[in-house]
């Protein structure tokens, strides 16, 4: 099938994990990706799996949370791709502690990676989404955006206010036909549950009434039906995938 023929997406932490699922989801629907990631080679690695699929693919290595370098990057894109359809705002950052051990740079990297990397991409794209007066804005939360967790004030914030910040800029762009959704994830199969304990990956699977960890798929598949014409009368909504752990 080709759901997303010819349409240009932007990914961002495409090098791995949910992002890398979300690039080649978009890729087998017939979307091209600019694969974006912070370092050269997982961006280059994600990129060749696009293009493996068939699909032209734009290898791009950017902090998201540097605003001046996510200004050039959109600007970079738009002359190579000449449009973007999608933006998926994916990447993202754990920095765990507990508030009182926390440190000022833990607070700031983890808020600056997960919140103002969206803002900055989200903020560098709106104008070129508003010009064709269309397009489809998603962005990667969390459930603990919506619950809370110990030792991740830092993380549990950012997906928080991703989540406010999804709704405000889906009022604002909603007259001009662009819609703006989240993804609240649970836990699922990536680098960083890989740390978990087996011990705690027992305690949350107690959690979770399907019994198991998602799977990176599982939040592409959720992210093709939100980019997908279709569903273009759903906007400022938080689709929660976690098998039913925060239903």
């Amino acid at each position: 099938m080709s759901l997303l023929a010819d349409k240009v997406a932007v990914v961002t932490g495409a090098g791995r994990g949910i992002g890398r699922a979300v690039a080649i989801a978009y890729a087998r629907m017939g979307a091209d990706v600019v694969c974006v990631s912070r370092t050269e080679e997982n961006s280059a690695k994600a990129a060749a799996e696009v293009e493996a699929l068939g699909r032209q693919a734009w290898p791009l290595a950017v902090d998201v949370s540097d605003t001046a370098a996510v200004d050039a990057a959109a600007k970079g894109i738009l002359e190579s791709a000449g449009r973007v359809d999608i933006l998926v705002n994916n990447a993202g950052v754990t920095r765990d502690n507990l508030l009182m051990r926390m440190s000022e740079e833990e607070w700031d990297t983890v808020l600056n990676t997960n919140l103002k990397g969206a803002f900055n991409f989200t903020r560098a794209l709106t104008r070129p989404f508003i010009k064709q007066r269309s397009g489809r804005i998603i962005n990667i939360a969390s459930v603990i955006g919506l619950i809370g967790n110990a030792g991740q004030s830092n993380y549990a914030a950012s997906k928080a206010a991703l989540i406010g910040f999804t709704k405000s800029v889906a009022r604002e762009l909603a007259p001009r036909g662009i819609t703006v959704n989240a993804i609240a994830p649970g836990f699922i199969e990536t680098d960083m549950t890989a740390v978990l304990d087996e011990k705690v990956r027992g305690e949350v699977i107690a959690r979770v009434p399907l019994g198991r960890f998602g799977s990176p798929d599982d939040i592409a598949h959720a992210a093709v039906f939100l980019a997908m014409e279709p569903t273009g009368y759903v906007t400022g909504q938080v689709l929660t995938v976690d098998g039913g752990m925060v239903m």
